[in-house]
């Protein structure tokens, strides 16, 4: 069972766009991952995802590159991160600042 849970929203201008869900799940050994299922993005040329406070990533943990444009992937969450304040997963395009999409975490 998830622990948080949330709906991408995506920018949907033409250009940018995410669709999916995003899950925070905590493994057998205590681990955390964010889980992202029926994920959808527009591709993009420098995509990152980020744990961060808001849509503007001023303020963000870095869980690496997008693994893929399509389909269910996982990212690891590093030990201590604060869901209180780092509750809104972003799909960031690094290279450009923009935002392709962004789910508001809830606990489930």
């Amino acid at each position: 069972t998830p622990l948080l849970i949330g709906n991408f929203i995506g920018v949907n201008d033409g250009i940018h766009d995410a669709e999916g869900l995003a899950k925070v799940v905590q493994l057998d050994d205590a681990s955390m991952v964010l889980r992202l299922e029926n994920f959808r993005a527009t591709n993009g040329p420098d995509l990152y995802v980020y744990l961060a406070t808001d849509s503007s990533a001023s303020d963000f943990v870095d869980l690496g590159r997008l693994k893929g444009n399509i389909g269910n992937q996982n990212y690891d969450i590093p030990e201590g991160t604060d869901f209180s304040r780092y509750d809104t997963v972003l799909i960031w395009c690094k290279a450009f600042s923009v935002l392709f999409g962004s789910a508001k975490l809830e606990p489930q």
